[in-house]
């Protein structure tokens, strides 16, 4: 009988949630990465990598 006092505000924080603009938001990736001047650490990192990524994208299927 008196619900429609209260109910109705709910869900409403929807728009009050933080957003982040799309020219902020990157894709994880280092553009500015230098094969040249990369060690053998580096290279390293790098075969370490590219195989968990290929671990993990056989998992998804």
């Amino acid at each position: 009988m008196g619900r429609s006092r209260g109910h109705n505000n709910r869900d409403k924080n929807t728009a009050k949630l933080p957003q982040v603009p799309k020219n902020m938001k990157s894709d994880g990736l280092d553009v500015e990465f230098d094969r040249d001047l990369a060690d053998h650490e580096d290279l390293e990192a790098m075969a370490r990598s590219k195989a968990a990524d290929a671990r993990a994208k056989s998992r998804k299927r």
